[in-house]
């Protein structure tokens, strides 16, 4: 259904009736193709044999039904019917019309691959029992993401049936929900799973693009995720398949948020592949120049053009089908400033599409998360996405990595660390230095490790990225990591390395599932999986990136730790404030947050800015509406060199009562009890948290 009140003046042509209904719809005597294109002259709809994919059983004129749109009926096109389209257009600036090529119609529910190597969209029915199974909506103080890749996260579980493994029906498994809930995540956030192809350059290196950032099409789940028997059944049974991953997922209590890639697709720069958009109408659906030369702000060789209602309008669509038919609970969209670029290219916070997945009804409760940034001008945009929006933030991934990994680093070489604790700590408590009083600590998306970049071991086992076998000699992938290595690169028998990598480590997930925001931990994070200091692992689909489910005992105590912390974090509001509160006010759903230094006296301006002061406590208080209140106090000791902590005297406190520290190889389950004014050993590097009583 059609809303164009949802747009905000000055209204948008994003939801013009033109665009209802494209793609196939059934009808009694078949189907009806809908294809829109405002430069193609003719259009073709061409149906294929279901057995031989090059043999073009019907071939049927699309007529011009106005507001550039091109329709065919056929009774042929019913489900799983394999079909493509032809365009033909003027020549000119921006035209890349081609009569000969087969094409994918952007609104496929399903894809299979013809003899040439090229793609035959399928009719798809997708009629699924849900059984009563309905989305998790875990509220946002409680979300917990856990961002993985479907193959890799199950393709080596040794639980996990070998017919399975690397499958959606693999990652909904038994064995994988009981991994995800003994952890204690809430959100599975998978790598793409839209259908996506490998770019020639890596075919050409015997590469593939495993991370699947090079979308074909943006309704299509990847088929050779399935299992062999959905592959061989076809693209209704890779659908239902996906839809039963996403069923028993959520019955066992669990979202799925899927990385969505809409800000550029698989057809590369001119000259690359013609598949779909490209062929259909490139002047509208890409970003370039008066005279067609692409303006690349993905660094992917195009940018889809979203200031145009066609192309902004197939993304809205990709989400709600996603959202609805799917029953999706969230998408973390990549590159999404190039999103709301207008027709000058400029970011603009308010675009028509940011607003209409922002407002829109099919969208309401969906978890919206912004990768805030692409490689345009302008294109670095944390903290600007408004309200509705979560964001990625890199400012906090980088001021921890610094404190618990380079400052130490530079400490070693100089007399102490280069800054004190004063960034680190607005870090940990939701950065209000970044995010509105409106959106609160709950807009940012706290990470220390992502997909993209090293591991948490990693992190803390090498000083540069390894890359060589990219096949671009070292030369992809960031260079500045904020990574330590702890005095060898990469694989040690030192001892006295190994132990500071492992509390490296507990600092960095401690800091991270500590802090006020939202979390998200990196599959295999939380028992130390390593991808031997590549920081660009894209094209390895191997066991490189595959996580492994063999642990050594200090990976159990690494798992056992995030246990806690996320079990810690469950029972303590005051870690997971809503709103935030300044000092002296009692504002619902926030915490109050008072700072100490190591005496126990109320931080000075001073502290916070001295290099050679590097410890804090930190008090706070929750406020909560529905939940008992409940304060905590966390110490935070960025120094190599051990000190004494005097715990400080809170109104109303009669004791602290040790809940963790990363001191500890493994979780202490003793609670000791402190008094205020006790002074306490704190090792160097470390953090311990306690409840205050």
């Amino acid at each position: 259904m059609v809303r164009p009140e949802l747009l905000s003046p000055p209204r948008s042509g994003l939801l013009s009736a033109a665009f209802d209904d494209l793609g196939v719809r059934p009808g009694p005597d078949g189907g009806t193709l809908r294809v829109w294109s405002a430069h193609a002259e003719a259009m073709q709809l061409l149906i294929f044999d279901d057995v031989d994919l090059d043999w073009a059983i019907e071939t049927v004129p699309m007529d011009a039904v106005g507001g550039g749109v091109f329709a065919a009926s056929s009774p042929l096109l019913r489900p799983g019917a394999r079909y493509a389209v032809r365009v033909a257009g003027p020549h000119g600036p921006g035209n890349t019309f081609n009569p000969q090529s087969l094409l994918i119609e952007p609104y496929s529910r399903g894809l299979v691959v013809g003899g040439f190597g090229d793609w035959r969209s399928v009719v798809v029915d997708g009629g699924f029992d849900w059984g009563g199974s309905t989305k998790p909506a875990v509220p946002l103080d409680r979300t917990v993401l856990y961002e993985g890749h479907v193959k890799g996260m199950t393709k080596r579980h040794p639980h996990v049936p070998p017919a399975l493994h690397g499958t959606y029906a693999g990652l909904a498994h038994p064995a994988m929900i009981e991994h995800f809930l003994s952890l204690g995540v809430t959100s599975i956030e998978l790598l793409p799973v839209h259908a996506f192809a490998t770019e020639p350059r890596l075919l050409h290196l015997g590469l593939s693009n495993y991370w699947g950032y090079n979308s074909l099409n943006f309704f299509t789940p990847h088929a050779p995720y399935a299992t062999a028997a959905s592959r061989a059944e076809g693209p209704e049974a890779v659908l239902r398949e996906f839809k039963g991953m996403v069923k028993l997922l959520h019955e066992a209590g669990l979202e799925v948020i899927l990385d969505v890639v809409y800000n550029h697709t698989a057809e590369e720069g001119i000259g690359g592949p013609r598949t779909s958009l490209r062929g259909i109408d490139n002047r509208s659906y890409y970003r370039q120049t008066a005279e067609g030369a692409y303006i690349d702000e993905t660094g992917c060789g195009n940018a889809v053009n979203t200031s145009t209602d066609a192309a902004a309008r197939l993304v809205l669509d990709s989400l709600r089908y996603w959202s609805e038919e799917v029953q999706i609970d969230g998408f973390r969209f990549d590159l999404a400033v190039t999103l709301g670029r207008d027709e000058r290219h400029s970011f603009q916070p308010d675009h028509p599409l940011l607003t209409a997945i922002r407002e829109d009804p099919a969208l309401a409760g969906v978890k919206k998360i912004a990768e805030p940034w692409d490689v345009g001008m302008g294109g670095w945009q944390t903290g600007n996405f408004g309200d509705g929006w979560l964001e990625w933030n890199d400012r906090y991934r980088d001021r921890v990595r610094n404190f618990w990994l380079s400052d130490i680093d530079y400490a070693r070489r100089a007399e102490h660390a280069p800054v004190g604790v004063g960034g680190f700590a607005t870090r940990l408590a939701g950065s209000s230095n970044t995010f509105s009083d409106e959106r609160g600590p709950l807009a940012s998306v706290n990470f220390v490790t992502a997909h993209d970049g090293f591991t948490l071991r990693d992190l803390v086992s090498y000083d540069v990225k390894h890359n060589l076998g990219n096949g671009e000699q070292n030369r992809d992938g960031a260079d500045t990591n904020r990574s330590f290595n702890h005095g060898a690169e990469g694989a040690t028998d030192d001892e006295r390395v190994l132990a500071a990598r492992r509390k490296a480590m507990r600092n960095l997930m401690g800091t991270l599932l500590l802090s006020a925001g939202v979390p998200m931990i990196t599959a295999g994070d939380e028992s130390g999986r390593t991808q031997r200091g590549n920081n660009n692992a894209y094209c390895h689909d191997s066991a490189l990136t595959w996580l492994s489910w063999e642990h050594a005992p200090w990976q159990q105590d690494l798992f056992a730790h995030t246990q806690r912390l996320l079990r810690l974090r469950r029972e303590n509001p005051a870690l997971r404030p809503v709103r935030f509160a300044r000092q002296g006010e009692r504002i619902p759903s926030a915490t109050v947050m008072e700072w100490f230094d190591e005496n126990g006296a109320t931080m000075s301006s001073d502290g916070w800015t001295d290099p050679s002061h590097r410890t804090v406590q930190w008090v706070a208080s929750s406020t909560p509406e529905v939940e008992e209140a409940n304060r905590i106090l966390l110490i935070v000791h960025g120094d190599e060199n051990p000190t004494e902590v005097t715990l400080p005297g809170i109104p109303d406190a009669t004791a602290y009562v040790s809940l963790w520290s990363s001191a500890d190889e493994r979780p202490d389950d003793r609670t000791p009890r402190f008094a205020p004014g006790d002074v306490v050993a704190v090792p160097g590097t470390s953090m311990r948290l306690f409840r205050v009583e």
